[in-house]
């Protein structure tokens, strides 16, 4: 249920930005997105020609606190909104646009910000929208994945891709479920289910995972591709598993931590990566490929840490990597 403490609406007039002019050739995204409050209103019914998306922060790092992170990526839905409002729009006549505001996390309630959060991407989902989900730390997978996995229920197979320099499936310690657990929370609730657990993890960096966490990423049944592909440009071993992994499951989650990216190109994150992959051709091939499998109900980008960012690079990756899913989703 989402609350007063747990929801904050996004104003009307936050979205701001150039204006070329209003006809339809020169408009931006500011221009066409709409605010809407989830506390006041349902989210708007789509049309049967029209294809909707609805941008939802979480305003958390909690998690990465308790992940012993730099916190910080508590501010990046707002960033990411800023960069984003300037893209011009390539959309389709047929694109609804929505910002359902923030669901933020208070004090240390993380475990119950996750919850409100699966709340709202499931109710986003039966709506017919998209979720792209702002964050925040990684520890919006679990509260994301929770809630396509309880609006899917029944209706097929949910894979789950994680463009990541960490696998995130550590068991939780004492202060409870982290930024780096919520792969692990997922695995757990999968197999109380009896449901397959299907996780792809793509750049995964050797010098950042314990060999437990190899451990239990074997066990559990992960798959994943090292960042060592993707330097030695390794196409064909990547679009191997991608494909194979597309082909084993009905819906994706796609998820992308920004520390997977070398740190001259994504210098915000809470840990760094001097040799995590680079956001060319190769990434965006892979990208590309899973949006294009129309498979994907859910797609979010975690880790941006405004406050340790250079000259916004950090947060216009992030913002490109969104440009991309709208265009595969509802562009011309």
């Amino acid at each position: 249920m989402i609350t007063k403490e747990s929801y904050r609406p996004t104003p009307a007039n936050a979205w701001t930005g150039r204006i070329d002019g209003k006809e339809a050739d020169l408009l931006r995204w500011h221009q066409v997105i709409k605010t809407v409050d989830l506390l006041q209103q349902p989210l708007p019914a789509l049309q049967k020609e029209q294809k909707g998306v609805v941008f939802l922060g979480f305003a958390c790092d909690e998690g990465v606190r308790r992940n012993k992170g730099r916190t910080g990526a508590v501010e990046g839905p707002g960033a990411l909104r800023k960069v984003i409002a300037n893209f011009p729009a390539h959309f389709s006549e047929q694109a609804v646009l929505l910002d359902a505001g923030d669901i933020v996390c208070t004090g240390t309630a993380l475990e119950e910000a996750q919850l409100v959060l699966s709340n709202a991407v499931q109710a986003i989902l039966t709506a017919g929208y998209l979720p792209v989900l702002l964050g925040g730390g990684h520890e919006i997978t679990y509260g994301h994945a929770s809630g396509i996995r309880q609006y899917m229920h029944g209706k097929g197979q949910l894979g789950l891709i994680n463009f990541d320099a960490h696998f995130d499936i550590r068991i939780p310690g004492e202060e409870g479920p982290s930024s780096g657990t919520g792969f692990w929370q997922l695995a757990q609730d999968c197999k109380q289910s009896g449901e397959p657990f299907n996780y792809l993890a793509l750049g995964i960096q050797k010098n950042g995972n314990t060999r437990q966490l190899f451990n239990i990423a074997g066990e559990e049944g992960a798959t994943y591709v090292g960042a060592d592909a993707f330097h030695l440009e390794d196409k064909d071993t990547i679009f191997a598993a991608i494909q194979h992994f597309l082909s084993q499951v009905d819906k994706v989650y796609l998820t992308t931590c920004l520390d997977v990216f070398a740190s001259p190109f994504a210098p915000g994150v809470s840990a760094t990566a001097y040799n995590g992959i680079t956001p060319g051709g190769l990434f965006l091939q892979c990208y590309r490929a899973i949006l294009e499998s129309g498979k994907v109900c859910g797609v979010d980008i975690a880790e941006l840490n405004p406050s340790l960012d250079i000259d916004n690079r950090t947060a216009k990756l992030g913002a490109a990597i969104i440009f991309e899913v709208l265009m595969a989703y509802c562009g011309e």
